[in-house]
């Protein structure tokens, strides 16, 4: 049988009941704040830069739930409320339009810069520059002749496939005989990969970066007509009405993510030739690159 408990000890006992339920309520947590909603457009190198950005909103101590959707839904989604911003818009040219209809509702701001990316036309290196250097050379008898005449692109809200289409007609290449067709990205890929093996003449409607230039050495045409936009600038866009959540250290470390149209088709690389999920290439060239996650994240060290 328990022996009986002390009048003092039977009095702290209830002064410490006492003092538990007003410091458990003084020390109660916030209702933790919901998840950042991150658009990615469903294309690797997307997927790819999103990865690494993701990465160090975490390390930021963010918790992350990306999405993907092809360009025009991405930017839908963030026109509705739906994700709080998109890795990576391509800007002032491919996305721009996407991104004044988003600013018919709410103002956007713009973060970092992942990259300088530019579309283009390309063939394989072995077709000689004597020959094709240009668009335009796609209409000589010889060069027609050899040139296999389907263009394979990729899904039709890209800005690479918008600027095809209108070069079909107004180099008339149409007439000529070519032929552009949308499609997925590894059925342009898979074209052009296929093409090269058989060494045969073909035209890949691309843009930097892109794990081909990783892999191929791709001559990249000429555009008289300048129908294939300028250089971008890619960036993470979020809407202004979003940022709250983030201290202003926090938003310098965002500006502060700087990659390259060179890295960013390694890690594509890795993704489609090398079997690593976006995380883990992301992962691993964080890891050996620590001077550069240094440099972003400077800003959190006062």
């Amino acid at each position: 049988m328990n022996a009986p408990v002390s009048r003092q000890r039977r009095c702290l006992l209830v002064m410490g009941g006492a003092l538990a339920l007003p410091l458990g309520h003084a020390v109660a947590r916030e209702p933790a704040r919901p998840p950042l909603r991150v658009g990615v457009i469903d294309l690797s190198f997307h997927r790819a830069t999103s990865a690494v950005v993701c990465a160090v909103l975490q390390r930021m101590g963010l918790a992350v739930v990306p999405s993907h959707a092809l360009h025009e839904a991405v930017f839908e989604q963030l026109r509705a409320g739906e994700i709080d911003m998109v890795v990576s818009a391509w800007l002032p040219s491919s996305h721009g339009l996407y991104q004044r209809r988003v600013e018919e509702v709410v103002p956007t701001r713009e973060f970092g810069l992942h990259y300088e990316p530019h579309a283009l036309w390309g063939v394989p290196d072995y077709v000689p520059e004597s020959a094709v250097s240009s668009v335009t050379d796609l209409l000589k008898p010889e060069v027609r002749e050899r040139m296999t005449p389907l263009i394979q692109g990729i899904g039709p809200g890209a800005g690479i496939t918008r600027f095809s289409i209108r070069m079909m007609e107004e180099y008339g290449l149409s007439a000529a005989g070519y032929r552009f067709q949308t499609g997925s990205q590894d059925d342009c890929f898979s074209a052009f990969e296929k093409a090269v093996e058989a060494g045969r003449w073909v035209v890949v409607p691309l843009w930097h970066p892109q794990f081909l230039h990783a892999r191929h050495r791709i001559r990249e045409l000429a555009d008289p007509r300048g129908l294939l936009g300028s250089v971008d600038r890619a960036v993470l866009l979020a809407r202004a009405d979003r940022l709250g959540v983030f201290t202003p250290p926090q938003l310098q470390v965002l500006d502060n993510i700087r990659l390259s149209n060179a890295i960013v088709s390694q890690l594509d690389l890795a993704i489609n030739r090398g079997g690593q999920t976006p995380e883990q290439a992301a992962e691993a060239w964080l890891a050996t690159h620590p001077d550069a996650l240094s440099r972003w994240m400077q800003p959190l060290r006062g």
